[in-house]
């Protein structure tokens, strides 16, 4: 195999980045006729194989110009053939709004399916980057710009009901103007190319870039691709339409229920290229069609009826898959596409390196006709049978041949030695595969390593781990602010209603925190930061769109309300992630920042949702606003669609910045060891303490606020609390460290003793001047306390166990003892975080059920007051007193300073 030109990573990244959006820009335009497709087929009255063959057209001319682009993008290099295709196809979309008659619009469509070239382009660009042991993930990551389609589906529809379709055209073809701009000012030149510029010697011949078309394996991942891409492309354009027909939805809903199967076979390409480098492409391709068969097989029954002839008489029933659960199969099959998408283009660079794009090009324009054919043949057969499931029929029957031609031939192969000699060699090693992904050697408490290498690495984790965190804990307390306007808008909600919907987020936070915490270490923590916080976008959409109508049940918030609880199950994971990678002497300053700044999420939160949802942020495509009861114009659909875009540039820096630490990989039975542990129930009883007081308060302070002192306008304000605990625990971490975390945990329940008796007193004398303040002030210090009580706990931990350790298994070495530890302390750090998270249900639950009780929130802080003096209790007797566990190392540790 050819070597690469060496590049770094920040380029790879570059590269990498730029390609995958203008990938996505080209694909939205791409498929621009699966939602003004429909709008043009009622202008002009076409029928259903006319309407197959307008929608098609575009993927005609995408597909045959893949062949010659992929060649162009290897003899004149990416960046100037990728910058002219998008300029071209932008010029093209423009003009369709100036066609009047069906030719016409064919015509055009064949302009707009030059974006659908792009991909060769891409694919092209980005594996001259890239190292083949890292081609597989770069190119699942850059194809995962399929999504383009499900970005047209999801916004095209709001534009062509708000504005007509000729506006979906002018934005479209503006926005890909400007990327075609920002790639090529931005975008460097491909090393391939560069390379063989500087090198002088002669390209090669269209020829000698044609010879591996001759190789009958090309034409069978053609066929893969086929089905994969081209099965893909022709049911995001066929879905719309087919919803409509079929469901009788409108334009919107079809457009949003077939963006789901658009989004699935996108996202998760990215994926299936990390699969194919892991486990084989061949592998992957088996479970695509394995699963697809199945998933086929149930969308191509169409719905029947049945008469059973009984002795009591005909028995009739019949069966029909219903909207929803239709939705649902589409969006696993999709899921299996990507997959099959990702690792149909591992064959490529693996087989034919020094010609990705002549062979790409095919592959590519196969698959790409693909979405061209299987469109009109699904018209046709419509038409002459009028079984609307007929288009699935088509596509079973193709994966049941790819699948016998596949097996059969990699049967043949086997039994050629010499080939999958061949083969073998082009797999990169163990070592190699793991470069840059996973580190393999990681000590951070060998002072050399620390800082010439590990420092910089541990610090590049945190700080994209920070913002991911944020975002999770903006998304999990968002209830907490929009629970307090649903009644202005129209939602007759009761206040226990209201206070279930901002306490079930705790609750089901909390329980996923008991399950993330085993997860870092059996994924890695670069593939389930980038999953975990992907899986945000749920609740986030989910919510945008319930509050917009005041009919949705309430059962649709409970559900909402729960799923926001994944970003409360962040928390577990991010921090046992991060454990792995700092040194003691560093630990608690840096679990203190990820936890101190992503607990600033609830803040950050409180503080711009109030302010979102007064303007028409995202415009029609946002939807309509509500009318407060004062008048007032509000967006509440912001709440949830603001951290959208946020959530997906998360997603892209920890899937592509962050690490993996081999030594930190364990089963769950090997952390499980730690529920035998005593220190672990005793640390989850104080972290509840502090993080559950600050996650709960966090949760019900609002609400309880407007409840108390319904004169003030206290959501304003509302927001001060939790950032004062999120900046003291970011800002106290060096406390614990230097001091001793129980002695500074000792102190802290000390004083949240005395604020809880403040809060008491204010609430029961409301009525006399400055009793808010009052109430305010005593709350900021509760805030203020739980974050330094936070850090100090979690600082606590890793010292229990380095001197538990020893203690319980004497038979281990020094570096088994340190690596147990350090494996055991995370497990803790986890765990005790998904127990106290249940703060965030217990509080606002407690304060809902003593108002329905008697009359106001009191008997709850009565109650909290008394746990409070069980962890001053328990911190006292266990850990900070003369004969408790750390005493001699705080004080020693100490005087060593001094």
């Amino acid at each position: 195999m050819a070597s690469l030109p060496a590049a770094s990573r920040p380029d790879q990244v570059r590269a990498l980045s730029l390609s995958t959006i203008a990938f996505t820009a080209c694909f939205a335009v791409w498929t621009i006729f699966s939602i003004i497709g429909i709008a043009i087929k009622e202008e002009l009255g076409i029928s259903e194989s006319e309407f197959g063959l307008l929608i098609a057209t575009p993927v005609l001319t995408g597909s045959v110009t893949r062949l010659v682009l992929g060649i162009w993008t290897e003899r004149y290099g990416g960046r100037l053939v990728f910058a002219l295709q998008m300029l071209l196809t932008a010029l093209s979309t423009w003009l369709l709004t100036f066609a009047s008659t069906y030719p016409m619009y064919l015509l055009a469509a064949l302009g707009i399916g030059l974006a659908g070239g792009s991909f060769i382009i891409g694919v092209t660009y980005v594996a001259s980057w890239f190292e083949p042991e890292r081609q597989g993930t770069a190119l699942g990551i850059f194809g995962a710009g399929n999504v383009g389609a499900a970005v047209t589906k999801f916004v095209a529809p709001f534009i062509l009901v708000a504005f007509g379709w000729h506006m979906v055209a002018y934005i479209w073809a503006a926005a890909l103007a400007l990327m075609a701009i920002a790639f090529y000012i931005l975008a460097k030149d491909d090393p391939q190319w560069v390379a063989q510029k500087e090198s002088g010697k002669p390209v090669p011949s269209f020829a000698e870039q044609f010879k591996p078309l001759e190789d009958i394996r090309v034409w069978r991942f053609s066929l893969y691709y086929f089905f994969v891409f081209g099965g893909f492309v022709a049911l995001a354009l066929w879905m719309p339409n087919y919803l409509i027909e079929v469901y009788g939805v409108d334009v919107r809903t079809a457009g949003i229920s077939a963006a789901t199967f658009s989004l699935s076979a996108s996202l998760f390409r990215a994926y299936g290229g990390h699969l194919s480098d892991r486990h084989g492409a061949r592998t992957v391709m088996y479970w695509t069609f394995g699963f697809s068969l199945l998933l086929l097989l149930m969308l191509s029954y169409p719905p029947t009826q049945y008469i059973i002839a009984t002795k009591n008489g005909p028995l009739t029933f019949s069966t029909q898959m219903d909207l929803w659960p239709f939705v649902g199969v589409l969006f696993v099959l999709g899921f299996f596409m990507s997959l099959g998408k990702a690792a149909t283009y591992k064959h490529i660079p693996e087989y034919y390196p020094r010609h990705i794009g002549s062979v790409g090009g095919l592959v590519g324009m196969i698959g790409g006709l693909g979405g061209f054919v299987l469109p009109i043949f699904f018209g046709v057969t419509l038409d002459l049978t009028g079984i609307y499931t007929s288009c699935f029929a088509i596509l079973f029957a193709l994966v049941v041949f790819a699948l016998v031609w596949m097996h059969l031939s990699i049967q043949a192969e086997e039994k050629r030695p010499e080939q999958a000699d061949e083969i073998e060699e082009l797999r990169p090693t163990k070592e190699e595969a793991s470069k840059d992904r996973v580190l393999e050697d990681w000590n951070p408490e060998d002072k050399e390593f620390w800082e010439t290498r590990g420092r910089a690495i541990a610090r590049q984790n945190l700080w994209i781990s920070i913002p991911a965190l944020l975002l999770a804990f903006a998304v999990w307390m968002v209830w907490s602010v929009v629970v307090a306007r649903l009644p202005a808008i129209g939602f007759d909600f009761s206040s226990s209603q209201l206070f279930w919907l901002a306490a079930l987020p705790g609750l089901s936070g909390a329980t996923l925190r008991i399950f993330y915490s085993f997860m870092v270490p059996i994924f890695g923590g670069r593939l389930w930061t980038a999953v975990s916080t992907a899986s945000l976008l749920v609740p986030s959409i989910g919510m945008g769109y319930a509050v917009q109508d005041p009919t949705t049940p309430f059962l649709i918030f409970l559900v909402l309300a729960l799923l926001c609880g994944l970003g409360g199950g962040n928390f577990a994971s991010s921090m046992a992630n991060i454990a792995f990678f700092f040194p003691k002497k560093e630990k608690g300053h840096a679990l203190a920042l990820n936890a101190g700044l992503g607990n600033l999420g609830v803040s950050v939160m409180q503080f711009l949702v109030p302010l979102v949802i007064t303007a028409s942020i995202f415009g029609a495509v946002g939807g309509n606003p509500q009318q407060a009861d004062d008048g007032t114009l509000l967006w509440v659909q912001n709440a949830g669609f603001i951290w959208v875009p946020l959530i997906i540039a998360a997603t892209a820096a920890a899937w592509l910045g962050m690490h993996d630490i081999a030594d930190a990989k364990s089963s769950f039975g090997e952390q499980a060891v730690i529920f035998k542990r005593k220190h672990n129930w005793l640390m989850c009883i104080l972290y509840t303490g502090t993080f559950g007081s600050f996650i709960g308060y966090s949760a019900g302070f609002p609400l309880l606020t407007r409840l108390q002192f319904p004169e003030v306008n206290a959501l304003q304000l509302v927001f001060l609390g939790p950032l004062v605990g999120a900046l003291s625990r970011a800002g106290s971490g060096w406390l614990a460290d230097k001091y001793g975390g129980a002695r500074v945990t000792f102190w802290t329940f000390v004083g949240m003793i005395i604020a809880v008796l403040g809060v008491i007193y204010f609430i029961a004398n409301s009525e006399m001047g400055g009793a808010f303040w009052g109430f305010f002030a005593c709350f900021m210090a509760l805030f203020f306390l739980t974050g330094v009580g936070n850090a100090s706990t979690f600082q606590m931990i890793p010292v229990i166990m380095g001197k538990e350790i020893p203690r319980l298994m004497p038979s281990l070495g020094n570096e088994e003892q340190k690596r147990q530890v350090d494996r055991e302390s995370a497990a803790i750090i986890a765990f005790t975080s998904a127990i106290a998270a249940y703060g965030a249900f217990f509080i606002p639950k407690a304060y809902g059920s003593s108002i329905e009780i008697t009359g106001g929130p009191s008997a709850a802080l009565w109650a909290f007051l008394i746990f409070y003096i069980i962890c001053l209790v328990i911190t006292w007797s266990f850990y900070s007193a003369r004969h408790g566990l750390l005493y001699d190392v705080e004080r020693g540790s100490n005087n060593n300073q001094k």
